[in-house]
């Protein structure tokens, strides 16, 4: 088999492992859950439940945030309030991020927990002694001092009851994402109790636009003693996790967004992930804290309710040391490459102020970083294409004594210092470098809504023209099965054109498949993100100035 023939196996094979994970692959398997002991599910029957009994009337968003009082908060990145029944943070809507281009409307993603898409916070302490009254999603909160929530001025709740027990909250915000609530109880009492702290997401239902891809985790994910959880929706109807950790985080990610729940640190807790008509995330704290009489308890929770910039999530990580905490961002098995391809886009970006730009420049430095791979393969394929002549006449030579014909071929190899391999080397190469700017392209908000020249009006999506309306000078739209755009059309011109200075297969039936590969590339890889269509027209556009430089200057000795 000829090198020609290797890198049309591996390019064909790749694109259908592409196409058949990204659209028709299984469902993950649940993870993480039945591994050897140490990975053994813990229930820890002494803390209390964070069960409660409710039976909510669903209303619209607007009835529900004008049902109770509320404290609203602001910075420059959310807007929102928290509820003083229950004292939730269950209303943010993120400032710079819009649910559509050319859309006025922002993205909202917390919601009260009696709409249809309730999605809420809630924090505190319960205790297993069931003579003591403590604060729970009926409980009204008071407001002392300042009446809005921003980066410069917390807000103080507070509530007592019967026994003579208050309990305090501060909340504070920074410029970003990140809740600070400082739990406090006061013992005026001379009686001593016990208490656990806790955190708590809930989620009413599986949030609409749901990727569903196998590439991307969304749903239920926590780092706890340093093991990545991934756990889907579909897992937790199914089956509760629950993990006893002494350090770690959790949350519920989407593609583009995560909220998240920091326990204090250097305590031991219980994560559990569940479905009871509603989906949870929660923490608890294993050991009680002891509240001595006249005495006072403290306990800080953090929450991260965050659009996934890198910088930010990565920023938290390091300042608040938060283990493995820029995993909520799914980078995938290539995490070695796809973070620093981000990271080199996102220098091009900041340089020539265009995603597209950024691409085709870190399209050209990796052409370079590989320069003298493919001096040396293109070097052999160009000596290949000279032989062509040579290994036709051989085979006809040899028709009937298969045997004879492959030592001859051999031999032919060795005379001009041949490998007929090395042609599978540029694509090697390109196979884990296409799937890291998928990753990059498709989970990366920073890709989000960003435009490049002309039609392309965001590069994490495909390119909206199709060749069936001739880009769109016909007026009428073509199903999306139909739409193949400009950017792919390109990508499959430069592969035809690509394909000719290749050495062809001497055999008629491979030339004619071969033939056909550029039309079956331009149709798999139309529905692919527009950024990623660019990246391998100008990767394939480049490929072929090298291979044509190279052609020129190589020779072969045999003479036919």
């Amino acid at each position: 088999m000829d090198s020609k023939n290797i890198i049309a196996a591996i390019s064909l094979s790749t694109a259908v492992i592409v196409l058949y994970s990204l659209f028709f692959a299984p469902e993950k398997p649940i993870s993480n859950t039945n591994l050897a002991e140490k990975n053994k599910i813990e229930e820890n029957t002494d803390a209390p439940s964070l069960d409660q009994k409710e039976i909510l009337i669903q209303i619209s968003r607007e009835d529900a945030l004008k049902e109770n009082k509320r404290v609203q908060f602001e910075n420059e990145s959310v807007i929102g309030s928290i509820s003083l029944k229950g004292a939730a943070i269950d209303d943010l809507t993120f400032k710079n991020y819009y649910t559509e281009l050319e859309s006025e409307e922002k993205i909202t993603l917390l919601g009260p927990r009696n709409i249809e898409d309730g999605y809420l916070i809630e924090s505190g302490f319960v205790t297993s002694d069931k003579n003591i009254d403590i604060p729970n999603a009926e409980t009204i909160w008071s407001l002392n001092g300042n009446n809005k929530l921003t980066d410069q001025s917390p807000i103080k709740l507070s509530w007592k009851n019967k026994q003579g027990i208050t309990f305090e909250k501060e909340i504070s915000l920074d410029d970003k994402f990140l809740f600070t609530i400082k739990q406090k109880i006061v013992n005026s009492t001379n009686n001593k109790y016990d208490f656990y702290s806790y955190g708590q997401i809930i989620r009413n239902k599986i949030p609409e636009g749901l990727s569903n891809f196998y590439i991307l985790h969304e749903g239920p994910i926590a780092t706890l003693d340093d093991e990545l959880i991934e756990e889907d929706y579909d897992d937790i109807q199914e089956k509760k996790f629950t993990r006893v950790s002494q350090k770690g985080w959790l949350g519920v990610g989407d593609k583009y967004w995560i909220t998240s729940l920091i326990p204090p640190k250097d305590k031991e807790f219980k994560t559990t992930f569940d479905y009871k008509k509603k989906f949870r995330a929660n923490f608890i704290a294993t050991e009680p804290i002891e509240l001595k009489p006249n005495g006072i308890i403290e306990e800080e929770l953090k929450v991260i309710v965050a659009a996934k910039r890198v910088d930010v999530i990565d920023g938290y990580a390091d300042s608040l040391k938060i283990d493995k905490f820029d995993l909520v961002i799914d980078w995938g098995f290539l995490y070695f490459i796809t973070k620093p391809l981000f990271f080199g886009i996102d220098y091009f970006f900041k340089l020539l102020g265009n995603y597209g730009l950024a691409i085709i420049a870190i399209t050209i430095c990796i052409r370079l970083t590989f320069f003298p791979l493919a001096n040396f393969s293109f070097r052999s394929m160009a000596k290949m294409k000279a032989l062509q002549p040579e290994m036709v006449r051989l085979k006809e030579l040899h028709k009937n004594d298969k045997m004879k014909l492959q030592q001859e071929m051999m031999a032919l190899y060795k005379k001009e210092k041949v490998n007929p391999m090395s042609g599978c080397l540029p694509i090697l190469v390109q196979i884990p470098v296409f799937f890291a700017l998928y990753k990059v392209l498709f989970v990366t908000i920073e890709m989000r809504q960003m435009p490049f020249y002309g039609w392309i009006q965001d590069l994490s999506e495909r390119d909206p023209t199709s060749i069936f309306n001739l880009f769109g000078l016909l007026p009428y739209d073509v199903p999306s099965f139909l739409v193949i755009g400009a950017w792919p059309v390109a990508m499959g011109v430069s592969m035809w054109v690509q394909q000719k200075l290749n050495p062809a297969p001497t055999d008629a039936m491979q030339a004619k498949i071969f033939a056909f590969f550029p039309l079956f590339l331009t149709v798999i890889l139309a529905p692919f993100p527009s950024g990623l269509v660019i990246y391998w027209t100008v990767n394939n556009i480049l490929t072929m100035a090298q291979q044509v430089f190279i052609m020129k200057r190589t020779t072969v000795k045999t003479v036919t």
